[in-house]
């Protein structure tokens, strides 16, 4: 018997509308584990090099772990993997919610989708039971007005729903797939795949709650313990009071919160889009996912001109409140509210969508845009014209149609703009600044599918007031205590090992603000004992785990260098290499380009990479029982 784990992948192609499953064996789960390792290896067998990511030939997989459905905090999660519309390669994206562990409950461990069916249709699975149905009355409709029609349609509240939103219809590449129309695979252009596709929505319904685990009352007691710690760790405390919207007056503090579409690290009007702030005025619920102890969603209710911002939308997180707010030099919180339900009613990607809303007012600001190409005017900290634009890009109507691809692809549409860009391989950075967080700079310029704040811990991990962290990263390695702005060779290893180990999360599907290396709730250790006490495996070690983690990030890799892509993409936008503006910390700094390049050069060959092609070797493949691909 398996634990963990039902050994069933679906396969639907909806191009002839055949639906299968597939057995695999219990090491393929051994060795891949779930999430983005076990998604590339159906994409790396089943797809040929030069798909169009919009075409029938693209593969969307959506993958669980041997860990999905434990009642356990931070495991209820899912990672969407295709070719991207906007990024350069592979597509990446993780999301939480109650829909990975229905999913489980249902029958299956993941989703194999090849091909686009001729009409919309939506994927129901209930009980091992699947079936596609006619999804054309569901075309067009909002996020939150789907899920209502599609529970009275099969008489059930409790069947949880994953849809691509009216943006991924309209292939919009910053389109997102949403569930509990406020939980997001926001990242990579995912949602303008399955769009792509005509397929609307995968509905689920487990009626039996129970995942055969190899030693229940072990986990239990793990469990037990862990709502126990919860109290004596003050990041936890801190990130159910305020959300991740709390660290929003630390990173201003750092000099480290983006503003003015990343011209500057502080922004003077940050107390009015705290967390604190958001906790203080339109918060409304602290909500969760599945199992888990935290609670860090948020649900807000307020208004915006007379607009009602709905709780169902949720509320915005850290980054939300940074691209629609700093970013765009807005302090109006019920603005960067409305825009976040607008996202996520349409299904986009806030972070990608609020960065090029940024972008779109530098470059106006810079005459690169009148008010006559736009339709209004659009200068930085215009409230009102930021929640317009975002309409606008939603629904791909007037200049909202030039800039719903992304900031990039507008860039290039248009023939200008180019140096106002944040964009690492074609996706907008996160509300993390490299100049203040170097080795995060260089792991945005080598990540497989751009700028992604979550690929590795960040560099305070490593610094001396993080001392009652230091035996969580000595378990994986890492013992040296580093400045923030130094990138040497050690802050190199640091930056891979944490890479390794957040790349087995996202492989375990295990959410990087629960488990981790560093301030989270279980530690690299907890890991270990997590997959040996669900799976009963019970010789899974740290090593194996960091080994999952490379394996996984080398399959990314190696999916980009079958498509031609290189070292030559690993890079930074050369707003990063300017001066920073302002009075704060972190006025004056810049990235300095030998530095990061010295940096990637370190790290190509930590990592076994060719460093000329900075991609993966085949000996390094072969180690890493990857010798299948080819390059």
């Amino acid at each position: 018997m398996s634990f963990g784990y039902h050994r069933r992948i679906l396969h639907v192609n909806l191009t002839d509308g055949i639906l299968f499953e597939e057995r695999p064996e219990d090491s393929f789960y051994r060795k891949y584990l779930g999430g983005s390792a076990m998604g590339m290896y159906y994409i790396l067998n089943g797809m040929s090099p030069g798909a169009d990511p919009l075409g029938p030939e693209n593969i969307l997989t959506f993958m669980l772990s041997v860990l999905t459905g434990a009642p356990i905090s931070g495991q209820s999660r899912l990672t969407a993997n295709a070719k991207s519309p906007l990024v350069d390669g592979i597509g990446d994206s993780q999301s939480g919610g109650f829909f990975p562990a229905e999913l489980k409950f249902a029958g299956y461990d993941g989703i194999v989708v090849k091909g686009r069916s001729e009409k919309p249709v939506y994927l129901w699975i209930k009980d091992g039971v699947v079936e596609l149905r006619n999804a054309t009355h569901l075309w067009g409709k909002s996020t939150g007005d789907v899920d209502d029609i599609l529970k009275n349609e099969l008489s059930d509240k409790k069947i949880e729903v994953m849809q691509c939103g009216p943006a991924g219809e309209k292939l919009s590449y910053l389109g997102a797939i949403i569930n509990m129309a406020n939980r997001a695979n926001g990242r990579t252009g995912l949602g303008a795949v399955m769009g792509s596709k005509h397929l609307k929505a995968i509905v689920v319904r487990g009626t039996s709650k129970k995942l055969p685990v190899a030693s229940p009352n072990q986990l239990n007691n793990f469990a037990r313990g862990g709502v126990a710690d919860f109290n004596n760790n003050a990041s936890m405390i801190g990130l159910r009071k305020d959300g991740t919207a709390g660290v929003t007056s630390r990173q201003h503090a750092d000099g480290g919160l983006p503003t003015y579409n990343f011209n500057a690290g502080q922004f003077a009007a940050s107390d009015s889009i705290s967390g604190e702030t958001m906790t203080d005025t339109i918060l409304t619920g602290r909500e969760t996912c599945y199992a888990c102890t935290v609670r860090c969603k948020r649900s807000v209710k307020t208004t915006y001109q007379d607009e009602e911002v709905d709780e169902k939308y949720g509320g915005p997180e850290y980054e939300t409140l940074a691209t629609f707010g700093s970013y765009c030099g807005v302090s109006d919180l019920n603005a960067v509210a409305m825009a976040n339900q607008i996202c996520n009613e349409y299904g986009l990607d806030t972070i990608g969508t609020g960065a090029t809303i940024a972008w779109a007012m530098e470059c106006f600001e810079a005459g690169v845009f009148s008010t006559q190409d736009v339709g209004f005017p659009i200068p930085m900290g215009n409230a009102q014209a930021m929640v317009k634009l975002t309409k606008l890009l939603a629904e791909r109507i007037d200049f909202g149609d030039v800039i719903a691809d992304g900031s990039r692809a507008a860039a290039d549409r248009l023939g200008k703009g180019h140096e106002f860009l944040i964009t690492v391989k074609g996706s907008e950075t996160p509300a993390h600044m490299p100049q203040v967080k170097r080795s995060l700079g260089l792991i945005y310029a080598v990540n497989p599918f751009g700028a992604d704040h979550n690929s590795s811990e960040h560099d305070p991990a490593v610094e001396d007031d993080y001392k009652h962290y230091s035996d969580r990263l000595e378990s994986i390695g890492i013992s040296d205590k580093l400045p923030t702005k130094s990138l040497e060779i050690d802050k190199v290893r640091f930056a891979l090992t944490t890479q390794h180990m957040n790349s087995f999360l996202d492989s375990a599907n295990l959410c990087v603000f629960v488990w981790g290396s560093s301030w989270q709730l279980f530690s690299p250790e907890d890991c270990v004992r997590l997959v040996n006490t669900i799976t009963g495996w019970n010789d899974f070690t740290i090593d194996e785990m960091l080994l999952v983690g490379e394996r996984r990030l080398n399959m990314l890799r190696a999916f980009n260098a079958r498509e031609g892509i290189d070292r030559t993409a690993d890079k930074l936008p050369q707003k990063f290499f300017k001066t920073l503006q302002g009075d704060g910390p972190s006025a004056g700094i810049a990235l300095d380009i030998e530095e990061i390049m010295q940096a990637q050069e370190w790290y190509y060959e930590m990592s076994g990479w060719n460093i000329e092609s900075g991609n993966p070797t085949n000996s390094t493949l072969k180690r890493l029982g990857l010798e299948w691909i080819e390059l």
